[in-house]
């Protein structure tokens, strides 16, 4: 199966991450090849990539924000919790996941995949079913982060197990009446972060499996925070709780 990515950050990182084939490049004729853009074409080259000037209308038809440039490519390659166990192990770190429970807006689950890469988490789980996939739409919403990412799709509750089996914290960001701080968590260990679907949260059975419910406190007028901004402020929290502390005199 493949499929096409569009925009100047995601098809460079496509060929930066050398984990797709791919198979042709779409550039609009007339378009001033530099910047970003020149980086692609001499990519294409290095690797014998054929690249076609097409109408920009061929590329509006493909997507919006392509900004002159696509990529048809193989399908993203997932990977297995396995993987990301493996992945936290080579880099001899506490282990940092995050699992997402029906996310179902492919621009949440794009800036998520986005920050979680950027905090250096080792991996994210999504379900099979009934929430978004990474999908071309979720690569261009995260700048083309996925492919620098390990994403393995399965059952969420067995994810926890093995997680919890590994020795992490399940910690789930909600804001009901039973959950505390989330600076209360012990964030610095191996931890695995739950965020819930936009609408309902987590489902019941992920939610009686985390060890903490955590809140990010709210002083404004607005009792609720999206989900993928909640999320990645849950993550750079964590990423602080696991920075070295300096040593003062």
């Amino acid at each position: 199966m493949r499929e096409i990515i569009t925009g100047r950050n995601p098809v460079f990182e496509i060929f930066q991450a050398h984990r797709r084939q791919v198979f042709r490049l779409l550039v609009a004729s007339g378009v001033e090849e530099k910047g970003r853009l020149n980086e692609i074409v001499s990519l294409a080259a290095r690797y014998k990539i054929p690249v076609e000037r097409v109408p920009r209308q061929r590329l509006d038809s493909l997507g919006d924000g392509h900004q002159g440039v696509a990529a048809e490519v193989s399908e993203y390659p997932f990977s297995t919790l396995p993987d990301i166990l493996k992945l936290a192990h080579k880099r001899e770190e506490p282990l940092l996941v995050l699992l997402l429970d029906m996310l179902q807006n492919p621009q949440n689950l794009g800036t998520l995949l986005r920050t979680g890469e950027a905090a250096g988490i080792h991996g994210v789980i999504i379900p099979f079913n009934r929430a978004a996939s990474v999908t071309p739409a979720v690569v261009h919403a995260s700048s083309g982060a996925t492919e620098h990412l390990l994403v393995a799709q399965m059952n969420l509750a067995q994810a926890i197990d093995t997680l919890k089996a590994e020795g992490a914290w399940v910690v789930g960001l909600e804001g009901g009446p039973t959950s505390r701080p989330l600076t209360e968590a012990p964030l610095d260990g191996a931890l695995a972060l739950v965020v819930g679907n936009e609408g309902e949260g987590m489902r019941h059975l992920i939610r009686q499996k985390c060890d903490f419910l955590g809140l990010l406190p709210m002083r404004g007028r607005v009792d609720s925070l999206n989900a993928a901004v909640a999320g990645s402020i849950a993550l750079y929290l964590a990423l602080q709780a696991r920075q070295p502390r300096s040593s003062t005199s």
